[in-house]
C-alpha cells in the first residue's frame, strides 16, 4: 500500500489563515446580526428584524460578489500572495470599525470593508494552495482537508463570541476579532517562506506564453455540442442553487429574531445558563465537520451497489429536500408550543436536518464547473455560479423582512413546500441532466 505523502508546510499556512479568518468571519456574521436588533441601553442600534435582515444578507452577497474583483488583481496584476494579508487587515479595520459602530452608516462602512477584504483572501488563498502541489490527483483530498480547517474556526468563533458578547458585549467582541484578523496577517506574511515561489507573480503572466496562444486559438472553435449541452446544465442547476442558498441562509434569521432574543419563541436556558443563539452556528460548523466521513463512507457503499452511487442530481436533490424538511420542524415547533416557549430541542433538530442537507447538497458547486464547464468558458461558467450565490446572498434578508407579515408556521410550510417541490422535480430531471454532461467517449459510443 502506497504510503500518503505528506503536504508542503505551505498547505498548512493557508489553512491556518482560514481558521482565524473564518473565526472571525462567522462570529461578524453572527455579531452583526444581533447587535443590529439589539436595545440601544444593552449596546445594540435597536433596528427592527427585518431591515436587520437585509442589512447582514449584504454581507453575504457582497462577500461572494467581491472575489471576481480579487480574482482579476492576482491574475493580471498582483501576486495572489500580497494580496492576502492586505486583504487581513481591510477586514480587521472592518471590525474595527465595528467596535466603535453607534449607527446603520458605520456597520454599512465595515460590511464595505468586510467584502473588500475577502475579495482579496479566499480566492486568492484557494489558489495559492491549488498550486502548492504538483500531482493534481492530491488535489480532492487537500481540498477536504482545509474544508475541515474552515469549519474548525467557524465553529470555534462562534462558540468564544457566543459566551464573550454575554460577558463583554458587542463592541468588545468586534474588536477581538479584529485582533484576530491582524495577528493572521502577520502569521500569513510569517508563513511566506514556506510558499516557495508561489503566488509571487500574478497566474496570468506566470504562465506558458505558449499555452495562452494555444487557448486564444482554440476559443476560435465553435462550442461541440456535448459542450452546449453541458453550459446548459450548469445554468439551470445554478437556478436550482439560487433557490437552496436563499433557503439555507433563511433559516438563520428566524433562529436570532423569532426564536431567540428577549421575548424569543423557544426556551433557550439550560438550569440558570442561557445558549447563546451563535451556538445554532457551531451546531452547523460542528455537524459539517461530523457529516464529512460518514456521508463519504455512505456514498462509497452506495458506489458498490450493482446500480452504483446516486448521481450528483439526485444527491442535490435530496439535499434539497432535506433542506425543505428543515422548515417543516420549524413550522411543527411553532404550532405545537401553543402559548409555551418551544423546547430547544426543537431547534436543534432543525439545525441537524438543515446541516445535513447542506452536505448533501454540497457536490454541487465549484467542483460540478470545473469539471464540465468546456475550459475556454472556465471564468465565465464560474462568474455565473458566484453571481447566483450573490443573488441568493442578496434575497434572503428581502424574503424574511416579507415573511414577517405572515403567521409563522404558515409562512415556513410554504417555504418548506417550496424548497420539497424544488427538490422533486430536479430529482425527476436526474436522467435528463445526467445525459447533459455525458461524457463525450460516451456519447459516440451512444450514437455508434
Amino acid at each position: 500500500m502506497e504510503k500518503a505523502r505528506k503536504k508542503p508546510l505551505g498547505f498548512y499556512v493557508c489553512s491556518m489563515a482560514f481558521v482565524f479568518e473564518r473565526f472571525a468571519f462567522y462570529s461578524a456574521k453572527w455579531l452583526i446580526a444581533v447587535f443590529l436588533v439589539a436595545k440601544i441601553a444593552d449596546g445594540g442600534l435597536g433596528i427592527g428584524p427585518g431591515d436587520a435582515a437585509k442589512m447582514t444578507a449584504n454581507l453575504v452577497a457582497f462577500t461572494y460578489l467581491a472575489p471576481i474583483i480579487g480574482g482579476y488583481l492576482s491574475d493580471r496584476v498582483f501576486g495572489a500572495r500580497y494580496l492576502v494579508p492586505i486583504g487581513m487587515l481591510l477586514m480587521g479595520a472592518g471590525y474595527l470599525v465595528g467596535w466603535q459602530a453607534n449607527s446603520t452608516g458605520m456597520v454599512n462602512l465595515m460590511i464595505i470593508l468586510l467584502s473588500l477584504g475577502t475579495g482579496l483572501f479566499k480566492c486568492q488563498t484557494n489558489a495559492i494552495t491549488g498550486r502548492l502541489f504538483d500531482d493534481p490527483g492530491e488535489l480532492d483530498g487537500a481540498f477536504s482537508t482545509q474544508y475541515s480547517f474552515v469549519n474548525v474556526g467557524a465553529f470555534l468563533g462562534t462558540t468564544i463570541i457566543g459566551l464573550l458578547v454575554g460577558f463583554k458585549g458587542y463592541s468588545f467582541c468586534f474588536l477581538v476579532i479584529a485582533i484576530v484578523m491582524f495577528v493572521n496577517a502577520i502569521f500569513f506574511v510569517y508563513g511566506w517562506r514556506f510558499l516557495g515561489e508561489t503566488g509571487k507573480k500574478p497566474f496570468k503572466i506566470d504562465e506558458n506564453k505558449a499555452e495562452k496562444k494555444a487557448e486564444v486559438k482554440e476559443e476560435k472553435v465553435p462550442l461541440t455540442t456535448i459542450e452546449k449541452k453541458r453550459v446548459a446544465a450548469i445554468v439551470l442547476v445554478s437556478f436550482f442553487s439560487i433557490i437552496f442558498w436563499i433557503l439555507w441562509y433563511l433559516a438563520y434569521m428566524p433562529v436570532y429574531y423569532y426564536w431567540g432574543g428577549d421575548n424569543g419563541a423557544a426556551n433557550w436556558m439550560i438550569g440558570n445558563f442561557t445558549i447563546p443563539t451563535a451556538w445554532f452556528d457551531s451546531l452547523n460548523a460542528f455537524m459539517c465537520i461530523a457529516l464529512g466521513p460518514v456521508l463519504g463512507k455512505l456514498w462509497s457503499r452506495l458506489a458498490k451497489r450493482p446500480q452504483g452511487d446516486l448521481s450528483m442530481f439526485k444527491k442535490t436533490a435530496l439535499g434539497m429536500m432535506l433542506l425543505g424538511s428543515s422548515y417543516v420542524i420549524f413550522a411543527v415547533a411553532d404550532i405545537s408550543r401553543g402559548n409555551n416557549l418551544a423546547p430547544i430541542a426543537w431547534i436543534i433538530a432543525m439545525g441537524v436536518v438543515l446541516s445535513t442537507g447542506e452536505m448533501v447538497f454540497s457536490p454541487l458547486g465549484n467542483s460540478f464547473i470545473a469539471k464540465f464547464s468546456p475550459p475556454r468558458l472556465l471564468t465565465g461558467m464560474m462568474s455565473i455560479w458566484v453571481l447566483a450565490v450573490f443573488f441568493a446572498g442578496k434575497s434572503y434578508g428581502y424574503l424574511y423582512a416579507y415573511t414577517l407579515k405572515f403567521d409563522f408556521a404558515k409562512a415556513y410550510l410554504v417555504i418548506a413546500a417550496i424548497a420539497i417541490f424544488a427538490g422533486i422535480i430536479l430529482w425527476g430531471l436526474d436522467k435528463k441532466l445526467n445525459s447533459l454532461v455525458v461524457e463525450e467517449k460516451e456519447e459516440v459510443e451512444m450514437t455508434a
